[in-house]
């Protein structure tokens, strides 16, 4: 498909984007840029547009809108889903479900997967809204940043998008494990990509050069053991795919070492979107509920970030 510009204002574009049309639903693989004008007063900002998510429906999956939901609502809002396929059947306030005895809890579930015909190990999440920390504004503008340094490290700015939407969006802080900064490193990983980290300097509050490292460490080292543990299993695979993509996520998040043996109790054969799906039910090792979440939610932020370009900005050009 050829390349091409085309600029819209706000409204016409939301609803372009919104119907089915030649570019939200092109198969080619490759992310557009997306240069938007008047983003919050700027003459030019850009973030990338992935067309597969749409094309080959990714959108549609009830796993990525469960988590476009949850982004959504405020803190005290929770959403009762089924763990297995994050169907939402009902929505509590957890100011009064904290209030709830455990017998009343236990009641309330039980209830829940009688109603459904699940089964009795079948796990009832209460997941709270997030829409105070995810700040798709805040992020935008770090995308901006980040996209020519992954280039320039002949890194896939893509993963610069989604690491920053997932990790810590727009801001800069610890997680309780210790990652710290933008793209969220380790002590240890950020110091094996060259970064100075000691109780006198820590270079992953820098912006540009924890972006570097983030590159390094996915060109080094996530890519690497992607290619090696699919080619182990004897599963084809192409970069520029999305699900492998995902794949390299996961293996950013939770390692190579928690990613391979869940891949290998996935039992797949073949790649695609199923791999990354079937990634979504199984647990092993370190690789629990957060690792299955990852790519799910590297997929609603995506989405969700378009929109807010889409309503904010006086005009957008798809590159």
């Amino acid at each position: 498909m050829k390349r091409f510009v085309v600029i819209l204002s706000t409204i016409l574009l939301f609803s372009f984007v919104n119907s089915t049309n030649e570019l939200k639903y092109t198969n080619d693989p490759m992310p557009y840029k997306i240069s938007a004008k008047g983003f919050k007063g700027q003459d030019d900002i850009t973030i990338l547009h992935v067309g597969t998510i749409y094309s080959e429906r990714w959108d549609t999956l009830a796993h990525v809108n469960f988590w476009r939901k949850t982004m959504n609502l405020d803190a005290d809002t929770a959403l009762v889903n089924i763990a297995s396929t994050r169907k939402i059947v009902g929505k509590v306030a957890m100011s009064n479900w904290k209030t709830k005895t455990e017998l009343q809890k236990t009641e309330y579930k039980d209830s829940i997967r009688k109603a459904y015909n699940l089964p009795a190990d079948e796990i009832i999440y209460f997941t709270a809204g997030k829409n105070f920390f995810y700040k798709f504004e805040d992020a935008i503008p770090d995308i901006h940043r980040a996209i020519p340094i992954f280039e320039d490290n002949n890194v896939d700015p893509f993963f610069a998008q989604a690491i920053l939407l997932i990790e810590s969006p727009g801001r800069l802080q610890k997680s309780n494990v210790g990652a710290y900064g933008s793209f969220q490193l380790m002590k240890g990983v950020a110091k094996n990509m060259g970064l100075k980290v000691n109780k006198h300097v820590d270079e992953r509050k820098n912006f540009e050069k924890s972006a570097w490292a983030a590159a390094k460490l996915i060109r080094t080292v996530c890519i690497p053991y992607a290619n090696s543990m699919l080619e182990k299993r004897g599963i084809a695979y192409n970069q520029n795919d999305l699900w492998y993509r995902l794949l390299v996520l996961h293996i950013y998040h939770a390692g190579a070492g928690n990613v391979a043996p869940a891949l290998d109790k996935t039992g797949m054969t073949e790649g695609g979107k199923d791999l990354i799906l079937k990634l979504w039910q199984t647990k092993c090792a370190n690789f629990g509920n957060a690792s299955q979440n990852y790519s799910q939610i590297a997929l609603a932020a995506l989405i969700e970030t378009e929109q807010v370009l889409y309503k904010s900005c006086k005009e957008i050009a798809l590159k």
